[in-house]
């Protein structure tokens, strides 16, 4: 029973990055309760917490095949928006992971439904990219949330289920697959016209791949300190660095939904450098493991407060508006995303 877009606000697929920062940072929490002595609440709300709004939001976007094809159809088929669906698969690993010590039968069944959507979507978003066609313009880092972000938490979930060997295919198809697009990426932003402002807090999501597939490292390997983590550490400290030196370029997009792109690895970072200390790392990461802890906490509380503001009133939910064609004739990114709270 299709509805009419015109005017109606409805959620978009690109709001699975909530529930998605909020595990995170559970289990952010969880590496942290093996080193010192924290709070366990802390660690239960986010992970419960993200795990439900998780739920509602997949609900609500299966129903929007139903009630509002039109807006399902022109989000599935924008440029940009789309690899935010692939995020939804993302989150059930997530979950999955985060719920394994304490209801494993449901984690798995979580990991089953988070593997084949991953997949499968990965798979024909993909194939779709190599038929070519898109503009330069289109690209940022949301391409590296179906097949990089999906291998590296695949990676982890698939250890949390008993199976690090599928867990080390996973993490090398993530790895390869992030530095080809990377390549891409910074070839964009090196070369074409400057994102803009509504697309920047996208480059938040730069801070995501070396932080995750750290942890999917330690994950899949069970090892301590290595050159290998030390330098994915490296990688993503960089990363932030940079992202703190383009803030007020940032800033431009304003109070945004968009901000929650941050939030993966913010959570990830000090998650991967909680698990070093624990492992014996009493070097460089080791020091800086309490501030990246501390860092991630208050920038993610700083994007849960925003949003609840943008809630409060009424500026959350974005209206749609025409999508952006995935390949051929695609207008400039800026058209694609504009009011859409990407």
């Amino acid at each position: 029973m299709p509805s009419e877009m015109s005017g109606s606000k409805i959620i978009p697929a690109s709001f699975f990055g909530m529930p998605l920062g909020l595990i995170a940072l559970g289990l952010a929490w969880r590496s942290a309760a093996v080193v010192w002595r924290v709070p366990p609440l802390i660690e239960e709300s986010l992970i419960w917490g993200g795990s439900l709004l998780w739920m509602c939001l997949f609900v609500v976007y299966l129903a929007k095949w139903y009630w509002h094809r039109e807006a399902a159809e022109s989000e599935f088929k924008d440029a940009v928006q789309c690899c935010f669906v692939g995020l939804a698969g993302v989150v059930a690993l997530l979950v999955s992971i985060a719920l394994a010590p304490q209801v494993p039968k449901l984690a798995f069944v979580l990991f089953l439904l988070g593997s084949v959507w991953t997949l499968v979507f990965a798979l024909y978003r993909t194939g779709r990219l190599w038929m070519g066609g898109r503009k330069q313009e289109a690209t940022t880092p949301i391409l590296y949330l179906p097949t990089v972000a999906g291998s590296f938490v695949f990676a982890s979930a698939a250890t949390s289920m008993g199976h690090p060997d599928w867990g080390q295919l996973a993490f090398g198809a993530g790895l390869f697959a992030w530095i080809a697009i990377e390549s891409v990426l910074i070839h964009r932003l090196y070369t074409v016209a400057e994102l803009p402002p509504a697309l920047r807090p996208t480059l938040g999501i730069q801070l995501a791949p070396a932080s995750v597939a750290a942890v999917a490292y330690l994950n899949v390997t069970g090892s301590g300190p290595d050159l290998l983590i030390h330098g994915l550490v490296g990688y993503a400290l960089l990363q932030a660095l940079i992202l703190v030196r383009m803030g007020p370029w940032l800033w431009a997009a304003g109070l945004t939904p968009a901000w929650w792109g941050f939030s993966f690895g913010a959570a990830a970072l000090p998650t991967a450098a909680l698990k070093l200390v624990a492992r014996g790392d009493t070097g460089a990461v080791g020091m800086l493991a309490p501030w990246l802890f501390a860092a991630g906490n208050l920038l993610i509380a700083a994007i849960i407060v925003m949003t609840i503001s943008l809630l409060i009133r009424g500026r959350l939910l974005p209206v749609p508006i025409t999508a952006a064609p995935l390949i051929a004739d695609l207008p400039s990114a800026s058209t694609a995303t504009q009011n859409r709270g990407v």
